[in-house]
C-alpha cells in the first residue's frame, strides 16, 4: 500500500504559465495505487511541474535533498508555483522520510554535500564514503540510490539522465529491493523505455487530455523505441533525406 495515496489539484484559475499546461489546468484526482509510479510525456507536458509541487508539499528542497538538507539548501526562485494548489492524502499516515532528486541540478547538490563534509566527513557515508564529484556521473547517481535510499518516499526527476542501460538495470534492482520490503514509494518522471517496464508499476501519461493511466505497450516511449530498433535504417533515411 503506497504511503502517498492521492494527489488532488483543483482547476487552475488565472492566466499564468500553469494555466497553459493542458495536462494540469483542469485539475486532477490522481490515485496512487502502487509503490512505483511513473510520469511520462513530452517535454513541457507538466510531469516535472507536478513532481516538483508534490516534492515541495512533502517538505523537500527543490534543489534536491531531504528534510535534513532543506533549511540550508533552499534558495529563492526554486519554489514551486503549483505546490500551494496541491493536496496530498496519506495512508495510513504522513511520512517525512525520503528524497527529491532532479538530474539537472545534481551537480549543485553534490557541491553542497562537499561543503558540509568539510566540517563533518561522516556525511559522505550516506553517499558511498567519498565525494560525489570523485565518481562518474552514473556512479554518483547509483551511490546516492544504494547508500541513501532506505525508508520513505523518493521523488525523482529523470534519474536515467546519467545512467547507461546496464546501470538502469541496476537502478531497477534498487527499486525492487526497497519497494518489495514495503519501506519505500517511488514517484519518477522519466523518458526511459527501460525504466517504465518495471513490473506492477503505474504509468501516468501527461498529454492534452490531462493525466491518464496507461500501459507500458501503449506509451510512445515503448512504441517509438521498438519501431526504431526494428528498422533504424528506415528512420535514419527518412530523417536524413529531408
Amino acid at each position: 500500500m503506497p504511503f502517498l495515496s492521492r494527489v488532488s489539484l483543483p482547476p487552475l484559475q488565472g492566466n499564468g504559465y500553469l494555466q497553459n499546461i493542458p495536462s494540469l489546468n483542469n485539475g486532477l484526482q490522481l490515485a496512487l495505487k502502487s509503490n512505483v509510479t511513473f510520469f511520462v510525456g513530452e517535454n513541457g507536458s507538466g510531469k516535472s511541474t507536478l513532481l516538483e509541487g508534490i516534492a515541495e508539499q512533502c517538505g523537500f528542497s527543490l534543489r534536491g535533498g531531504n528534510h535534513n538538507l532543506n533549511t540550508g539548501y533552499r534558495f529563492e526562485g526554486y519554489e514551486s508555483a503549483l505546490a500551494q494548489h496541491i493536496q496530498l492524502s496519506w495512508t495510513p499516515r504522513r511520512i517525512n522520510e525520503g528524497f527529491f532528486m532532479r538530474a539537472e541540478s545534481f551537480f549543485n547538490f553534490a557541491s553542497y554535500i562537499d561543503e558540509l563534509a568539510v566540517d563533518n566527513r561522516r556525511i559522505l557515508n550516506a553517499y558511498g564514503g567519498k565525494s560525489l564529484h570523485e565518481q562518474s556521473h552514473g556512479e554518483s547517481f547509483l551511490s546516492l540510490f544504494n547508500n541513501h535510499f532506505d525508508n520513505g518516499i523518493y521523488i525523482l526527476d529523470e534519474p536515467e539522465a546519467a545512467l547507461s542501460p546496464a546501470r538502469i538495470l541496476a537502478f531497477i534492482s534498487v527499486i525492487h529491493q526497497l519497494e518489495q520490503s514495503g519501506r519505500a514509494q517511488f514517484l519518477i518522471a522519466t523518458h526511459s523505455p527501460m525504466l517504465i517496464c518495471y513490473p506492477g508499476a503505474t504509468i501516468c501519461q501527461f498529454n492534452e487530455d490531462g493525466v491518464v493511466e496507461t500501459s507500458y505497450e501503449d506509451t510512445e516511449h515503448f512504441q517509438l523505441t521498438k519501431s526504431f530498433l526494428d528498422n533504424p535504417a528506415l528512420y535514419l533515411r527518412h530523417l536524413m533525406d529531408k
